[in-house]
């Protein structure tokens, strides 16, 4: 059996008196979709936080490909292989789609300030080869009609698609995606939905996914955990949580 991609191991983590994460682990396997679900509050953004580095948790430990990353800084663990988008937007209005995607391909960028100067060599080939990156996620992601507009611009679901981009554009093994699809309407989950499988199948990227839709999540997701206050109150397949007694009262209560 492969060792989990990804390890969460009995994580603790509070604001002052807030307890956001109560002793949660759980493991997400090479290349499957994983995703977290939960009442508003259950601690789901608080766990991607933790594993992206934004959060350090007060204890337990986190595995990366086998290795303890618990102390690595947050930009170690994007070079590492680990992507993410976020629950609010958190990309550049005033650039281009382009540019918002190569601003994503910082971390394989060698050409110091002197040498892009110039544009000679080393970093003439660096953006040739970052361009071709950044045109080759454009297609995939089918928004070559949006390559030059300014994303400030553009309608949410779109602006949702770009940051989806340029987390792409690290070329990550591990894809953290925060409520990818809120505010979308019913064609843009599809899109998203499709885009994700094909990201995870064709790409062969493992996704760690938190979504509210609960028929997305069914549809695409290997497996499921459930939080609800902090704590892990399932975990399964599919078919298995969505008849548990607890979720379906963690749901009925959050209403």
């Amino acid at each position: 059996m492969d060792a989990p991609i990804l390890a969460v191991e009995d994580i603790n983590l509070s604001f002052g008196g807030i307890v956001a994460l109560s002793g949660v682990s759980l493991e997400v396997k090479p290349q499957e979709i994983l995703s977290i679900i939960g009442p508003n509050g259950a601690g789901k953004t608080c766990m991607l936080n933790s594993i992206s580095g934004f959060y350090k948790p007060q204890s337990g430990s986190i595995y990366f490909q086998s290795n303890d990353i618990s102390a690595v800084p947050c930009y170690r663990r994007a070079k590492m292989g680990i992507a993410r988008t976020f629950q609010n937007l958190a990309i550049y209005g005033g650039l281009s789609t382009i540019d918002n995607i190569l601003s994503g391909r910082h971390i394989f960028m060698k050409s110091n300030v002197l040498s892009c100067g110039i544009w000679y060599g080393l970093s003439q080939r660096e953006e040739v080869r970052h361009r071709r990156k950044a045109e080759e996620i454009i297609d995939f992601l089918e928004i070559e009609s949006i390559r030059n507009s300014m994303v400030g611009s553009l309608p949410y679901g779109m602006r949702k698609r770009v940051e989806l981009a340029r987390a792409l554009a690290l070329e990550p093994q591990l894809l953290l995606l925060d409520e990818p699809m809120a505010g979308m309407n019913l064609e843009e989950k599809e899109d998203m939905a499709r885009f994700f499988l094909d990201i995870n199948e064709r790409m062969a990227i493992t996704l760690l996914l938190i979504e509210h839709d609960i028929g997305v999540v069914m549809d695409i997701s290997d497996r499921i955990v459930v939080l609800d206050f902090g704590r892990k109150i399932a975990e399964g397949i599919p078919e298995e949580v969505g008849k548990d007694p607890k979720v379906i009262k963690a749901y009925l209560m959050d209403e």
